[in-house]
């Protein structure tokens, strides 16, 4: 499948983290902005994670379900 590639202006957002990665001078330090955004996201999902607010017994029944398109 091809994947269409859209030539579109880089936001601010976009420019900030290329102007920060270019003063990235070792493995150490990408490592360490790496594991910062990671932890960033992850708190991010937790966050909404607690607010789905499922029980113990959900959350069981969903894991142990069984979504498969049925073929005929």
């Amino acid at each position: 499948m091809a994947t269409a590639i859209i030539n579109q202006p880089l936001n601010d957002t976009q420019i900030f983290l290329l102007q920060t990665f270019s003063q990235i001078k070792s493995v150490q330090e990408k490592n360490d902005i790496q594991s910062m955004l990671l932890n960033y996201y992850q708190n991010r999902v937790d966050i909404q994670a607690g607010a789905v607010h499922l029980s113990d017994k959900k959350i069981e029944e969903i894991l142990n379900s069984h979504y498969r398109t049925p073929y005929k």
